[in-house]
């Protein structure tokens, strides 16, 4: 059995999570203490963002040492204890691996700053003269010795990693197959094998469609990742890849077993959660159509190679809580974790944590940083998150004197918290919702509810309705309704070919044809 078949994720914002040592800022001995948390949950796989040796001017995106932990999370020990732990509650867990840039202060880029050509010169992208910009790259320039332009990746100070060019039009472009590209690939697997040999599951790959510059339809990129899986799969068969890329044609093609639909690019991931009137409001003004359109373009292009999965949310995105409340949410969830790939819940939005308003940028956050916020275990100081001081914390913690947090959210039986854990259960136990079974859409269109399909594994067939409009809404099908496996709100009745479903409801039913 491949294990991500099986996989419901958990995404742990390190400094954010749990803090043991009264510091401020969450660390691994914290996540450690709330693994049986998470386990409880339903969860059994996890996704930590970035935990290496880092500036933290983009929150540990921007590496330093890819090769150490960060010492204020704890030691490549701890993190390795922290591995075992999670594999002793039959759980995996991915790193994330930032393979397109590094911090400036990675020595890396330090010694490729030197005028003299040594092994590192060409681990980055450097034009010939301080005066030429790399053609449709931002850049860094006039910061060393070394006459040239370094191409960045993201922030200023993150400077892009050398894997080469697909179409050269300039001198100083490689191509993939030169020996400074080349070098660089070697370097990224020699570090995922230092973390595989040390026991994590494989990785979550950070903006992974970034990597091969001047690239034609991701060709380049494709080629990279394909090389990369080859070697996983001679060396490390049970690592798992998973791209931040948003293009599962091109990421699967790659090699990646999974990739995510995301608030940037063309999958309409925004209209049902993140937008002025999403389709999961209760008003029902949203619109999941063009959504729903390209998700079967995609899955229809992936053919079986991978996974497509649909988050909750990330550290890049507005709280779910933010645009949804209530019995929206929890429809929401009935949504997410009834879809194929591996469900992926953003930490805190299993108890509806809510983005906190008018934060300074933390780390690089900006208007991120309200989604970032300290994770709220009970009513104790500082929402149990940490015994420091409250003005010692790596982000405020949410204010508001009502914040939700795990302690009450378990004791109430009706909460957000305990419908997710009975829907994580339902999909653990049923065949046809889990990851790979099959989906065909039974009913949507544009500005259109409810949102209906079939769910299907071998004769199993389940169908899924989705209406978090206040109003009741009927479908055509010529299906018929046989026994109920889950309903949240009033659920809904079957005359004929037609079914009503009512207001704010979610339910998920075994069907056959009609005779």
């Amino acid at each position: 059995m491949n294990w991500l078949d099986e996989a419901i994720f958990y995404e742990i914002y390190p400094q954010s999570f749990c803090d043991s040592n009264g510091d401020g800022i969450g660390d691994f001995n914290g996540i450690i203490s709330k693994l049986d948390y998470i386990k409880n949950l339903g969860c059994n796989a996890i996704w930590m963002n970035p935990c290496f040796e880092s500036p933290f001017g983009d929150a540990g995106y921007d590496i330093s040492d890819y090769y150490k932990a960060a010492p204020r999370y704890g030691s490549n020990e701890d993190l390795q204890r922290l591995f075992e732990l999670v594999h002793s509650r039959g759980m995996h867990i991915l790193l994330d691996l930032v393979p397109g840039h590094t911090s400036i202060e990675h020595p890396w880029f330090k010694k490729s700053m030197q005028a003299e050509k040594n092994e590192y010169s060409d681990r980055y992208i450097w034009t010939s003269s301080v005066w030429e910009e790399p053609q449709g790259i931002a850049c860094i320039r006039g910061i060393s010795e070394r006459n040239g332009a370094a191409a960045v990746n993201f922030f200023s100070h993150q400077p892009a990693l050398n894997y080469g060019f697909y179409k050269k039009t300039r001198p100083w472009q490689q191509t993939a197959d030169q020996e400074g590209p080349k070098s660089t690939l070697e370097e990224m697997k020699n570090i995922m094998r230092f973390w595989l040999n040390k026991g994590c599951d494989g990785f979550r790959v950070d903006m992974a469609g970034s990597l091969v510059k001047n690239d034609e339809n991701g060709k380049g990129t494709i080629e990279l990742w394909q090389k990369v899986r080859t070697f996983l799969d001679a060396e490390y068969p049970e690592a798992k890849l998973i791209s931040e890329w948003g293009e599962p044609d091109k990421s699967l093609k790659g090699g990646f077993h999974m990739d995510f639909l995301l608030h940037f690019g063309p999958s309409h991931y925004n209209d049902l959660f993140r937008c002025k009137e999403p389709f999961f409001s209760s008003r029902g003004k949203g619109d999941a159509g063009l959504f729903v359109k390209n998700y079967i373009e995609n899955y229809e292009k992936t053919k079986g190679q991978g996974l497509i999965c649909i988050p909750s949310g990330n550290h890049d995105m507005d709280r779910l809580a933010h645009n949804l409340q209530d019995e929206e949410l929890k429809i929401a969830f009935a949504f997410l974790l009834s879809m194929p790939g591996a469900p992926f819940i953003y930490y805190g939005d299993e108890i509806g944590m809510r983005y906190v308003e008018n934060l300074h940028s933390i780390e690089g956050g900006y208007e991120r940083t309200g989604s970032r916020s300290p994770m709220q275990w009970n009513s104790s100081a500082n929402a149990g998150f940490s015994t420091a001081e409250a003005e010692k914390l790596y982000i405020p913690i949410d204010p508001s004197e009502d914040r939700p947090t795990v302690e009450n959210q378990i004791q109430d039986a009706d909460s957000l918290y305990n419908e997710i854990r009975k829907l994580i259960g339902i999909r653990r136990n049923t065949p046809a919702l889990q990851n790979t079974a099959r989906i065909d859409f039974v009913f949507t269109g544009k500005n259109k509810y409810p949102l209906a399909y079939l769910r299907g594994n071998g004769k199993e067939r389940i169908l899924v309705v989705i209406n978090p409009s206040k109003e009741s809404v009927s479908f055509p099908t010529k299906l018929k309704i046989d026994q109920q496996i889950y309903q949240f709100g009033k659920g809904l009745i079957q005359g004929g070919n037609m079914i009503t479903v009512y207001g704010q409801t979610a339910a998920f039913y075994t069907v056959s044809l009609r005779g």
